[in-house]
């Protein structure tokens, strides 16, 4: 048996590798042991053993004859089920297409991330089609959240088994992808980061779409700097150019909304972000709180237009739902594609219009500024009463899915910190979001606030 990495960050992995104390293949079997031997097997919906100790010797090979590909090879990576990866289906979480055509080639992030010399270690579970925040999944399991120590609780979703497998120290990272919250929610609720890049930034060719306006991918992993390193590979980047923020003398300024966010939340949840944006104005950041019209714009625009996700979705599965595929799939995910049907031409229009309105908006309103939240109103809920009640289910859904679908909405893009926790000891976490394309300056940001955020 080869000797334990779980925990570790790709920075610690990338160390073993680069300084000779662990082969990469070494570091892939010890993976796949820790995989074996985890109780949890809903973690993963495939493996791909195979490819990844072809890919883990070839690493070693570079590495030992001094022609490295950079930090990050070697270092094991495991994708969510929607990206295509070569000669296996994409099931997308749905057991209808468990049996899929094979793909004929990977993801084009798949294969930048290949090119960088990282180790393919397998699939990971996911809500169906992508379409919840909660993460359960009633046909592959549902991975429970490793944080909890009382009762069995939500992993949060869509990248349910993506946060689960960074958080239960299986493997440093694993891509996610995010419509309404689904790299960021299931990162908060699991006590790592996860990081939402703005629409563009990455290819997303071979990625299996919810809603194409507003689908985004990212990466969960154990500190913004792994985050950054893997931003860089997505991208097709030989090495990371984001640069930390100035001091805090020079910092951004970051705006705390007065509205919305903090609707119902629960009091475990504030009372520990609002001590991480206290050290934070401690280290001399500025802090302003201002009132964010668009969120209540967006919620209202939701109750007489209908959501622009459900809109989206229902195209994409507007077949599946009319034939005999309909029975075989979740049907909580069928009741909500199916509230699309209801959304009229005018109405999808004038949601699109409303979007680029709202958020020009915004950009004028914060002027640069970044913004911070709870990434989630309240702390991961246990699964069983949201298994036995739909209405439940549902409402927890939606709020679960409230702070970070304004910024899906708006364009922004995002990072989720763990800041401390809520209720049963569970982790809260604190969003910093930017506006569209300000990516650099917000993991810019993360970096240099990172240890205060977390305290």
């Amino acid at each position: 048996m080869s000797r334990p990495v779980a925990g570790m960050s790709i920075a610690e992995m990338s160390m073993l590798i680069h300084s000779g104390i662990m082969s990469p293949v070494e570091i892939a079997e010890s993976v796949f042991d820790a995989i074996a031997r985890h109780p949890d097997k809903a973690i993963f919906t495939a493996l791909t053993k195979d490819r990844a100790l072809t890919e883990a010797k070839a690493a070693a090979k570079r590495v030992a004859e001094n022609r490295s590909l950079g930090w990050l090879d070697g270092v094991p990576v495991a994708w969510k089920d929607l990206y295509d990866i070569e000669d296996m289906p994409t099931p997308a979480g749905s057991d209808i297409l468990r049996n899929a055509t094979p793909a004929k080639r990977d993801a084009g992030v798949v294969d930048l991330l290949r090119q960088a010399g990282m180790v393919a270690i397998g699939r990971t579970n996911m809500s169906e089609f992508a379409f919840s925040g909660i993460g359960i999944n009633p046909h592959y399991g549902t991975p429970h959240n490793p944080r909890s120590t009382d009762v069995p609780r939500v992993p949060g979703g869509s990248s349910s088994g993506s946060a689960v497998a960074v958080a239960a120290g299986l493997v440093p990272v694993a891509i996610g992808t995010d419509t309404g919250g689904s790299v960021r929610i299931p990162a908060a609720l699991n006590g790592i980061v996860g990081y939402k890049a703005s629409s563009g930034r990455y290819t997303t060719d071979g990625v299996f779409p919810l809603a194409t306006s507003l689908d985004t991918l990212g990466p969960l992993c154990r500190s913004v700097q792994d985050a950054i390193w893997v931003d860089a590979a997505m991208r097709g980047a030989t090495r990371p150019d984001v640069m930390r923020s100035p001091a805090p003398e020079g910092a951004i300024e970051i705006v705390v909304p007065e509205n919305a966010v903090f609707d119902g939340a629960e009091p475990g949840v504030v009372k520990a972000f609002e001590a991480a944006i206290a050290r934070l104005e401690k280290t001399g950041a500025k802090i302003v709180r201002l009132r964010i019209p668009a969120f209540e714009a967006i919620t209202d625009l939701v109750k007489s237009r209908g959501a622009l996700v459900t809109a989206e979705a229902f195209a994409l599965h507007r077949e599946r739902l009319s034939g005999p595929q309909a029975d075989g799939i979740d049907p909580r995910v069928v009741a909500r594609i199916r509230l699309g049907g209801n959304i009229a031409m005018a109405d999808y229009i004038e949601i699109l219009n409303t979007r680029r309105r709202l958020t020009k908006e915004t950009e004028a309103l914060l002027a640069g500024r970044l913004v911070a939240m709870p990434t989630v109103a309240h702390v991961a809920p246990a699964i069983e009463p949201l298994l036995q009640d739909d209405d439940l289910f549902f409402a927890t859904n939606g709020k679960t899915l409230r702070n970070t679908g304004f910024g899906n909405f708006l364009g922004w893009c995002g990072v989720s910190i763990p800041c401390g926790t809520g209720d049963a000891g569970m982790p809260v976490g604190l969003l910093l979001s930017g506006a569209a394309g300000e990516d650099d300056k917000v993991l810019g940001a993360a970096l240099r606030w990172e240890e205060t955020v977390r305290g």
